[in-house]
């Protein structure tokens, strides 16, 4: 006997003339509109017994079969590292993250991420929409760069921050050191990103191909040959804030992929930290911000760059 969990649904008039992932991801609540592409993919949603495409508008009297997999067994070893707990409740943790960790295991980083940290402290109670390997991750930030990262202990707060995520309304600040002067007080990055022609560990400026990517920038203070500034996203690309500050010959201080001064890159990594987040809270709808002090060794290279 399956033991995957199938639902068959009719389309009513009414519901005629949408996407089928708008569809379903409305109809099913514990799916979102992501899931639902990936299930169309796997073949695990058929149209009338057939094949279909996440853009295959609905008509009155369409019998679509879903047929959602059981959870794989998760073979992530759960953890006892210490976390910097921002806040946390039945929906949401939010964690100031630490330079040097991963967020989730990927080839050559099985261990010490913070999804291992995640599954010891909070055992079966995060969301499983990203999977075996991402439990309760709706975004990442990179493993040297520090602050603040929004985990979801359900389906449903999964759902409504990823929603947040895709339509801009989460807030996202984040503070950096950057090589060089900025003389502009504020300015806005509008560049499109994609993967690096050449080097595909790197993502660039890619005009005419890339994603959507635009970034605002306020300098806090000017520093000998280096500016601390404030940066709040607007879209959230791979690396979006590294790749625009390398754009406009001010990469992020010690940066080891885009940084451009060898002065700046004998840091242990980027000086990025995720300072601000806002989000309106999954069940009770209220806006909640939270902050996470600069780090150590940030306010250290503040301080010796004066």
């Amino acid at each position: 006997m399956s033991s995957n969990r199938n639902i068959v649904l009719k389309v009513e008039e009414e519901e005629a003339g949408q996407r089928i992932d708008v569809f379903l991801s409305s109809k099913v609540p514990d799916i979102s509109r992501n899931y639902v592409q990936k299930l169309i993919d796997d073949n695990c949603i058929l149209v009338n017994g057939q094949r279909t495409k996440s853009k295959t508008k609905t008509y009155a009297g369409m019998e679509i079969s879903v047929s959602i997999p059981k959870p794989q067994t998760l073979s992530i070893e759960p953890e006892n590292i210490p976390l910097d707990i921002i806040y946390e409740d039945s929906d949401i943790l939010i964690i100031n993250k630490p330079k040097d960790m991963v967020v989730h295991p990927a080839p050559g980083n099985n261990d010490k991420t913070l999804v291992n940290a995640l599954l010891y402290h909070c055992k079966d109670s995060l969301s499983d929409i990203n999977g075996v390997i991402r439990p309760g991750i709706v975004h990442r930030i990179d493993k040297d760069t520090t602050g603040l990262i929004a985990v979801a202990k359900n389906n449903a707060a999964h759902q409504s921050l990823a929603s947040q995520l895709k339509d801009h309304s989460m807030g996202r600040i984040y503070e950096a050191i950057v090589e060089g002067v900025i003389s502009e007080k504020t300015g806005v990055i509008d560049a499109p990103i994609g993967r690096h022609p050449v080097d595909r560990k790197k993502m660039a400026v890619t005009p005419g191909k890339g994603k959507n990517a635009i970034t605002h920038f306020e300098v806090l203070e000017r520093l000998s040959g280096a500016t601390h500034v404030r940066l709040r996203l607007e879209t959230g690309r791979t690396h979006q804030i590294r790749v625009h500050m390398s754009y406009i010959h001010h990469a992020v201080y010690g940066d080891p992929l885009y940084a451009g001064s060898s002065k700046s890159k004998i840091t242990s990594g980027q000086m990025l930290h995720a300072r601000f987040l806002s989000l309106r809270h999954p069940s009770t709808g209220k806006i909640v911000q939270f902050e996470a002090n600069l780090p150590e060794e940030f306010t250290n290279l503040l301080a010796s760059l004066r």
